[in-house]
């Protein structure tokens, strides 16, 4: 094992864009919309968790350069039981941002589960409904820079 050797690279524009859904109740989303949960407001948590997931990416993936990010950006689509996270990642630097946008998204996601599971579980404390589904890259970009 050993950590590729980036070095000779130049620096170039790098942009990663990813997106991920959890699936939840119907009941559970209306009270995300109305800021009704417990553990406070959903999508504010979230964004935030997921901006500092990207940050920390280097040490929870132990093979991934820690790269200077410029820039990251989370949006929310909220569906009928429903919610799509969107982060997109931005960096000036000699590798790519995916895996970044990749821990970005599923720390939201993670975080979405944890200040819902309350109102998810069923009467025997599981979660028959809630699902996180389809995590991935849905665009890179790499572009030199004047």
């Amino acid at each position: 094992m050993r950590m590729v050797e980036i070095s000779g690279k130049k620096d170039v524009l790098r942009i990663a864009r990813a997106k991920g859904k959890i699936l939840l109740k119907k009941e559970t989303i209306e009270r995300i919309k109305k800021n009704e949960i417990e553990k406070g407001d959903v999508l504010s948590a979230s964004k935030l968790s997921a901006i500092l997931a990207t940050k920390l990416t280097p040490s929870l993936i132990p093979l991934c350069h820690p790269i200077p990010i410029t820039g990251v950006e989370v949006n929310f689509e909220i569906g009928e039981n429903e919610i799509e996270v969107s982060v997109e990642v931005r960096s000036l630097g000699k590798t790519g941002v995916e895996m970044e946008a990749l821990t970005g998204v599923s720390m939201a996601l993670l975080t979405i589960w944890d200040m819902v599971k309350k109102y998810e579980k069923d009467e025997k404390g599981q979660y028959p409904d809630t699902k996180i589904t389809y995590i991935g890259v849905t665009e890179k970009i790499k572009r030199e820079v004047e």
